[in-house]
């Protein structure tokens, strides 16, 4: 580390492309002016260590990942995960489908009375 006494108004020069020159010298800070080509990237000490946590905490860990792949994977194996007694009686299991799927559409017609009737109720109470 190059350290260096310079007073308001002088600069210090790195490379040939660089020039940071001091403009104001206060009890509470320095302000410095500093002339670089834009492709040269110029922030704030705090500011870089702000993004690269940022940028850390936004990035998941693999192991968190991972886990929640495993997790993922065990709840839908056990959601499609076919019963043992549907598993060791096929044509049973096809029969209770059957049946449920017979009670389906009387549900649908049941809904659609109701809806039917509220909706003579509200033409009814409009006139």
């Amino acid at each position: 580390m190059l350290i260096l006494r310079r007073k308001k108004n002088e600069s210090i020069l790195i490379g040939d492309n660089i020039r940071i020159t001091v403009v104001e010298s206060a009890s509470d800070g320095v302000r410095l002016a500093i002339d670089a080509p834009k492709q040269i990237s110029i922030l704030r000490e705090e500011l870089s260590i702000a993004e690269q946590e940022n940028k850390n905490a936004s990035s998941p860990h693999l192991t968190a990942i991972t886990g929640l792949q495993d997790s993922l994977k065990h709840i839908t194996f056990k959601k499609n995960k076919p019963t043992e007694a549907a598993a060791d009686k096929p044509d049973e299991a096809a029969d209770k489908a059957a049946e449920d799927a017979k009670d389906k559409p009387a549900e649908t017609e049941a809904k659609a009375e109701i809806k039917a009737d509220a909706n003579s109720n509200k033409e009814n109470s409009k006139s």
